[in-house]
């Protein structure tokens, strides 16, 4: 088992991620994603193996550098602005969050909690859709 935490933006996840699964010679359905989701509300969590991009830039980077998109996903929900302009939306996941860091802070454990969860085998990815 091995954590990657890329360095570069979540846009560009695959120019790290893909190197690094190849040097560890790891199967794409034992690859686990950890990202942001504006399609689920603030707090929510799901999880699931493969699926759409839904328009994410860094899940599409991954797809393209990991070769498919049949990786796990941790989802993490973050909502959606009031506006579906895209320099909008992009301010808005790149800004920072307006729930009180105290709420942020439970979310990032929750979803950390789901990830290991999956990883010691506690959750499976047999369902589409897995809940927190």
């Amino acid at each position: 088992m091995a954590l990657l935490e890329p360095q570069t933006f979540m846009n560009d996840a695959g120019r790290s991620v893909g190197p690094a699964r190849g040097a560890l010679r790891v199967a794409l359905d034992r690859v686990l994603v950890i990202h942001d989701e504006i399609d689920l509300p603030f707090g929510e969590i799901r999880w699931r193996l493969g699926g759409g991009l839904a328009g994410h830039n860094g899940l599409k980077s991954l797809r393209a550098e990991l070769g498919g998109s049949d990786f796990a996903r941790v989802r993490v929900g973050v909502g959606r602005p009031d506006s579906t302009d895209p320099e909008i939306v992009a301010a808005y996941v790149l800004g920072r969050f307006s729930e009180p860091p105290a709420q942020v802070a439970d979310l990032v454990a929750r979803a950390g909690d789901a990830a290991a969860a999956i990883v010691s085998g506690e959750e499976g990815l047999a369902g589409p859709n897995g809940r927190t």
